[in-house]
């Protein structure tokens, strides 16, 4: 089978199906209160696909090349009966690698059910381990014990390897960065730095708040000499970098300082069935009309592979070129346009 290619000629393998809008943090990179407090009208039941819609999309994409989907939200664990969805995927023929992205509140409750069902990865997000800091990041009284007891809950069911990301926000969190490579040096998760990106329209994202890959590595590396891993074929985005004492490594992902746009190959399905080709698209493909309508499985393909055959996006890159630097000293954005907001499609 030849996956489909769009017209940069990139494959497509990865699919990220957000199964709810919902969430029960807040936040304020990804679903800031004073956007999506009481009064924000979510998605209704009757709208969002079914776990059967689901899978029969996922099964239409494997045939164009996907191998592997990735659960996200909104916070997915929010979703009922998910072990349920799980299974049914992990019986696709092709789809290879199943995994989800979870904020961990809910992870100890489902870890073992998620894996019986087939889940073989899981991603944790977790921005700072100080309690205090860490409710004023996700605006909540969450219990930062209860994503760690999370986290332990993944690595008991064998949920391997966990990741946990940092999203780094200088003012914010940035002075955490050495606290949380000392925490989980020498433990079996992966932790991973993500510079702060200007995904959606809510987030308030300001280039001055982005602290750069280069510079998380080399306050780390001072601290702890850091040497680069090739890739595996498992990281589609973070670069890698082991530390040289054998404790570890760890993974940096460098959208705004450093564009992977080149070699992107993931498509974003959002929970009520509309497809983005680019993390910051401003507007998707109404995949769930399709699948509405009586179409064939047939039809749904030949549908998904003019979306992606046509797709062009390189948002990160030509933010980076915008005002004639180099992709390494992006400055700027391209031409502003609304774009979808995270929450909706998924990291």
């Amino acid at each position: 089978m030849v996956a489909a290619q769009d017209t940069l000629g990139r494959p497509l393998r990865d699919l990220r199906v957000s199964l709810t809008d919902r969430c029960n943090m807040r936040c304020g990179y990804c679903m800031p209160r004073e956007v999506f407090g009481e009064d924000f009208q979510f998605l209704p039941r009757s709208e969002l696909l079914s776990f059967e819609e689901i899978a029969r999309f996922v099964r239409v994409a494997a045939g164009l090349g996907v191998g592997k989907v990735r659960l996200t939200g909104g916070e997915p664990l929010l979703r009922r009966d998910l072990p349920r969805l799980v299974e049914m995927l992990s019986s696709v023929d092709g789809i290879t690698d199943i995994a989800l992205t979870t904020n961990g509140l809910l992870l100890a409750r489902h870890a073992s059910a998620l894996k019986r069902a087939g889940l073989d990865r899981v991603t944790v997000s977790l921005d700072a381990l100080e309690q205090e800091l860490f409710r004023s990041i996700t605006d909540s009284r969450a219990p930062l014990a209860s994503v760690m007891r999370g986290i332990d809950a993944a690595h008991e069911a064998g949920l391997e390897p966990v990741k946990v990301n940092m999203v780094v926000r200088r003012g914010v969190n940035d002075s955490c960065v050495l606290d949380m490579a000392e925490y989980f040096r020498g433990r079996p998760e992966i932790l991973r730095f993500i510079e702060f990106m200007d995904v959606g329209e809510s987030n308030g994202w300001r280039l001055q708040e982005v602290l750069a890959a280069r510079e998380i590595l080399a306050s780390i590396s001072a601290r702890w000499p850091l040497r680069a891993l090739s890739g595996d074929g498992h990281e589609g985005v973070a670069s890698r970098w082991a530390y040289a004492d054998g404790a570890g490594e760890i993974g940096v992902i460098s959208s705004v300082s450093e564009p992977f746009c080149h070699g992107c190959t993931r498509a974003r399905l959002s929970a009520d069935g509309r497809l983005y080709t680019c993390l910051f698209a401003s507007a998707g493909s109404d995949m769930r009309a399709v699948l509405r309508s009586g179409a064939s499985d047939e039809e749904l393909k030949e549908r998904l592979q003019a979306i992606w055959t046509g797709r062009g996006d390189r948002y990160s890159e030509l933010r980076a070129a915008a005002d004639g630097r180099s992709r390494r000293q992006a400055r700027s954005r391209p031409e502003r346009r609304r774009r979808i907001e995270m929450s909706y499609i998924g990291g």
